[in-house]
């Protein structure tokens, strides 16, 4: 599998390969389902892909909903969507807070703009039905916000994992290995 792009980059005396390294950034607010962010943090660390842990406050520690800490390495103010490839929105109770920033918001509308991957798993619809970006493609999500998810205009589908274009979506931790495998082709192919 390819995991990096090289790019050349002219040198005097010839080409030079570079490796451009892909940025993503992880939302996060306090009680995330844990494996919903740290599997999908772990899986594109492995990738080679950088991630970077975004939050209200910068170097903050957000606690999931069973106890396993994460430390912010930006705030939302301080990240712009074109430094980064791919975005993902955790699941758990964070989404529902998530969505009430504005500049969460804004970031989730500009690489939906760029047709950059955007991953959300569970509950993380309710951030992209805030930033009002659903209108007609298909998604999937925790059985729980389905009528959420339709209201907002997504065709609904009980999957696993559902690409429509730059949008990955998966419904729970037992489908965390075909999300991930679903999001990495997305981000690679980009």
């Amino acid at each position: 599998m390819k995991f990096q792009k090289l790019w050349c980059k002219r040198k005097k005396g010839g080409l030079a390969m570079t490796k451009k390294v892909l940025k993503a950034l992880q939302l996060v607010d306090h009680d995330f389902e844990d494996l919903e962010l740290w599997y999908p943090v772990l899986r594109l660390r492995e990738a080679g892909i950088q991630v970077d842990i975004v939050g209200e406050k910068a170097k903050e520690k957000y606690i999931g909903k069973y106890g396993v800490p994460i430390e912010s390495d930006y705030s939302f103010t301080q990240v712009h969507a074109d430094d980064y490839d791919a975005l993902l929105v955790p699941g758990g109770w964070a989404p529902d807070k998530l969505r009430r920033f504005g500049e969460v918001l804004q970031l989730v509308k500009a690489f939906d703009k760029s047709q950059k991957p955007i991953g959300q798993i569970c509950h993380a619809g309710w951030v992209l039905i805030s930033a009002n970006i659903l209108k007609g493609k298909k998604v999937t999500s925790t059985p729980g916000i389905r009528d959420d998810m339709e209201n907002a205009g997504g065709i609904w589908l009980d999957e696993a994992a559902v690409v429509d274009g730059n949008l990955v979506s998966s419904r729970r931790p037992p489908d965390l290995p075909q999300y991930m495998k679903a999001f990495l082709e997305v981000v690679l192919a980009k």
